[in-house]
């Protein structure tokens, strides 16, 4: 049985991060981040398995293209020491296949966050653990406001 894991942090400018260099990472994508003028590529990640955003009910569907949202996120945020995420890692269970442990994750974000008007985009993730065996994990990034403008 693998070791449950649920850490909660936050994302921010002060640490010198990005949110889009941050979705960039966990989706395995190549996102181009307007406020450094830089391009964060990760496409060639091999360990992510499946990708979405999620919004509540009465967001605008442009949300869902990644690169939009954080970087309205990005420009959202005037401060050199703003906060632009939150981030949260958790371990699924293995014993559960890719279809089953989206569809626990996706209950999951939807019971805690849209429900209550956050944009979640999730990535799950699998590497292989130290005992050899799969190691399953999402990756949730949260909006800390609300990115309709």
């Amino acid at each position: 049985m693998p070791n449950s894991h649920f850490d909660v942090k936050l994302i921010s400018r002060s640490q010198g991060q990005s949110a889009v260099a941050s979705a960039a990472y966990r989706a395995g994508q190549s996102l181009h981040d307007t406020r450094l003028d830089v391009s964060f590529n990760y496409a060639n990640k091999r360990d992510v398995r499946f990708t979405d955003i999620m919004l509540p009910a009465t967001h605008p569907t442009w949300a869902t293209d990644r690169e939009r949202l954080w970087n309205e996120v990005e420009a959202s945020e005037k401060r050199v020491n703003s906060q632009l995420s939150r981030s949260i890692t958790a371990a699924l269970p293995r014993e559960l296949d890719l279809r089953q442990q989206t569809a626990l994750v996706r209950q999951f974000v939807h019971e805690n966050f849209t429900s209550r008007g956050m944009i979640a985009d999730i990535a799950i993730h699998e590497i292989t653990a130290s005992d050899g065996l799969p190691n399953p994990h999402v990756h949730i990034m949260l909006t800390l406001r609300n990115t309709d403008r």
